[in-house]
């Protein structure tokens, strides 16, 4: 009879367990906490991730039940949940990057996963390679490298900025009102040798991103800390030289992180002209945790550019052998540019299913740019150079709460956030100038204030298989402008609220296949002068968009990921800063498909290319005159990298396809092909590479504007392509010592 009852008890003992919320936090070999670990229970497949502190918790666990835990450069790890009281502390050891260890529905946002896959394999070098990253958007230099790049994403000619939002730890590097142009990204304060990860997404999705993501956003954290120091060397052709420096500050103290980079480039570029182009690049960073609730860093960086540059330079002037393609007609453009940045991040856990975070941010910003377009159009004696001019200080915070709630059937994960970005920009001014040192006429001067209170509310619903992800954000702008030019016109103020829904699902079928369709509304502001012109109604567009698509690991080394995704912009006016005036377009559309592959062919070589298609058209325009100037048509970008021994190295390529330059196609922007090469051999504590830009050494044009223009001895205007010619064979090479 005992034994009868004791049979019984063991058979029926496991349903009386009481499955109960397990808790615990995830560290490296170092201790150092581990972010974004995927915790899975292998009973029913419940799955979270651990937060900014490392901890993690999941419910309807039992004592006896095996969790694993998953995160890349990481070994998978089993853990039995030995008791439910006590917290776990999990240590997952570091492996070599492996392609089999990646499950798709690892993350809710697939892009996370491609970013760190090409960041891994494809260490960044400079500035313009941290964007080239994001799959599909391309960039362009047309000012002698101190210029913003151009940039083209999803159909966009995005100009320097417009229809992307770019941030740097949580600092926004987009510039509303800008002299140049709107939403002006100079990405060059940033030394690429510390960027840690890429996080990107594309379209109108994302209610804790606002003002400019309509194509999307890209968002760069740097490393919290270095395994050591470092100094290194480039030297290449055209005279460039670059030096870096990497201090470790704090290296035997757990817990607390500082380091200081210092990066200098000179290089007098391809051109006849010399660019006589020179950068200085300052950074520190520290990072730590006060105490086990509380963690704090503090960033501040600096740089300053001074350069000379060619232009864009007319078709004709080098089909006649006026100039050679590396020649110019007015090698007095350039300009020089400074920022100066502190960015401080102080992160709060309340529970261990909440936390909250806090930014606060300043810049102070110079600029000066010189450029003329157009020749002797305007003017035949002085020529029609162009000084757009500003000094700008830039301060905002944001605070955001983080919940996660356990129910019966479904985790909800949800984020609330409210913020500030005040924006002073003095001297705003466009002018006539000669030869860099006289203004000839003032076109455009004042001083534009631009204030932007936000909020906004999200929530990741998961259900198992199932992920809802509503979001809603709110967003109220003051324009001000005080025009100096006219003396009797009082200061313009005029607000403007703006409400952008969003609601994304994401059905994760197993570990090896995801599908999402993403839908909602954005927007960008336009500049305040076409804002106090317009009906703010009328110049604040929203963006439309929707996204279908699924992440797919057909095989073990395989992963693909796909998007046929929609964009309709509405009426916007669209202001000129090369002229100072108002220019109003029409309604938008673009419709396209985004196709990237990721392969890993053995265990050190890798491969990948994205190809990226769009449609683009006005819709106010009728069918012959109905294209987008200098909207990408057919793009892809890939190649091959590799990771073996002490050998480290890429081959890569991209492809723009030709474009209209102009709304009935009758004149063409020619696309290019582009292969670049790198290796690099580590030998103890010295690295030795070399770079080649342009391998096959291709005539390509970076950029390229259909532009009217005249030149000295024309009697009328010519309406053609004006380009910047591509960077030639470009060889350099290097040595970094660590310590």
């Amino acid at each position: 009879m005992k034994n009868y009852v004791l049979g019984l008890f063991l058979t029926i003992s496991p349903f009386f367990v009481i499955a109960q919320t397990v808790s615990g936090k995830i560290i490296d070999n170092t201790e150092e906490l581990i972010v974004g670990a995927y915790v899975i229970h292998d009973y029913s497949g419940n799955y979270t991730y651990s937060d900014e502190f490392g901890s993690f918790s999941l419910n309807n666990v039992a004592q006896g039940d095996t969790l694993e835990v998953l995160h890349l450069g990481f070994e998978n790890k089993k853990v039995l949940v030995e008791s439910i009281g006590s917290e776990l502390e999990i240590k997952l050891a570091p492996s070599i990057f492996q392609l089999d260890d990646v499950q798709v529905n690892q993350s809710t946002k697939a892009t996370n996963i491609l970013s760190f896959l090409d960041l891994k394999a494809n260490p960044v070098n400079s500035s313009q390679e941290i964007l080239a990253i994001v799959p599909g958007l391309f960039i362009g230099q047309h000012a002698g490298g101190g210029k913003a790049e151009q940039l083209f994403l999803r159909g966009f000619d995005i100009d320097h900025g417009t229809d992307v939002q770019i941030s740097v730890d949580g600092l926004p590097v987009n510039m509303v009102s800008h002299a140049h142009g709107q939403g002006y990204a100079d990405l060059h304060f940033l030394i690429p040798e510390t960027v840690d990860f890429i996080d990107f997404g594309k379209g109108p999705y994302f209610a804790n991103k606002g003002n400019f993501n309509t194509a999307g956003y890209v968002d760069m954290r740097t490393k919290d800390r270095l395994d050591n120091s470092s100094i290194g060397i480039e030297i290449g052709r055209f005279n460039t030289i670059r030096s870096l420096a990497m201090i470790n500050l704090l290296p035997k103290i757990k817990k607390h992180h500082a380091y200081i980079a210092t990066e200098y480039l000179s290089s007098d570029g391809p051109f006849e002209s010399s660019q006589n182009f020179r950068r200085t690049n300052l950074m520190g960073k520290y990072s730590g945790n006060i105490n086990a609730q509380d963690h704090l860093s503090i960033t501040t960086s600096y740089f300053s550019s001074q350069w000379d540059a060619s232009g864009q330079i007319p078709t004709r002037a080098v089909d006649s052998g006026l100039i050679s393609r590396f020649g110019a007609i007015d090698d007095t453009e350039g300009g020089n540019t400074s920022r100066m940045n502190i960015a401080v991040a102080f992160d709060r856990s309340l529970t261990d299913n909440t936390y909250i975070k806090n930014k606060l941010y300043y810049s102070l910003y110079d600029f000066q740019l010189f450029s003329n377009f157009t020749f002797f159009l305007d003017d035949p004696i002085n020529q029609d150079q162009i000084m757009q001019q500003e000094k700008r200080q830039l301060f905002g915070l944001e605070s955001s709460i983080n919940k996660t709630i356990f129910l019966d059937n479904a985790n909800i994960t949800w984020k609330g956030g409210i913020g500030l970005r005040q924006d002073n920009s003095t001297n705003n001014r466009l002018a006539h100038t000669k030869n860099r040192t006289t203004i000839l006429e003032n076109i455009q001067l004042g001083d534009v204030d631009e204030t932007n209170v936000y909020a906004f509310a999200s929530a990741d619903i998961n259900m198992g298989n199932w992920v809802l992800q509503p979001g809603l954000r709110l967003d109220y702008f003051n324009f001000g402008y005080q025009n100096q030019l006219i003396s009797s016109l009082p200061y313009q103020s005029q607000d403007k609220v703006m409400l952008n829904p969003k609601f994304n699902v994401i059905y994760n079928h197993s570990s090896s296949i995801q599908f999402f369709l993403k839908t909602g509304s954005g927007f960008h502001t336009n500049d305040s002068r076409v804002v106090l012109n317009q009906s703010a109604e009328k110049v604040l567009p929203r963006a439309y968009g929707v996204d279908l698509g699924t992440l797919w690991k057909p095989a073990k080394r395989l992963i693909i990921d796909a998007a046929a995704w929609y964009l309709f912009l509405e009426q916007e006016f669209v202001y000129i800063g090369d002229a100072g005036i108002v220019e109003p377009s029409g309604e938008t559309q673009r419709i396209g498909l985004d196709i990237g592959l990721r392969y890993q062919l053995t265990d050190w070589l890798f491969a990948n290319s994205d190809f990226n298609y769009a449609h683009a058209r006005s819709l106010d325009n009728n069918n012959e005159n109905n294209l987008i100037p200098l909207a990408p048509v057919f793009t892809g970008a890939g190649g091959l990298s590799w990771q073996h021994n002490n050998f480290t190295g890429a081959i890569r390529y991209r492809y723009m396809h030709d474009r209209p330059a102009t709304e009935n196609n009758s004149i063409v922007a020619k696309g290019y092909y582009i292969m670049d090469l790198n290796a690099n051999y580590e030998w103890k504590s010295l690295t030795l590479g070399f770079a080649i830009e342009n391998l096959l050494n291709q005539e390509w044009n970076e950029t390229q504007f259909a532009t009217l223009s005249r030149l000295d001895f024309e009697q009328e205007p010519v309406e053609e392509i004006h380009f910047t010619p591509g960077t030639p064979f470009f060889l350099k090479a290097k040595m970094t010592y660590s310590f």
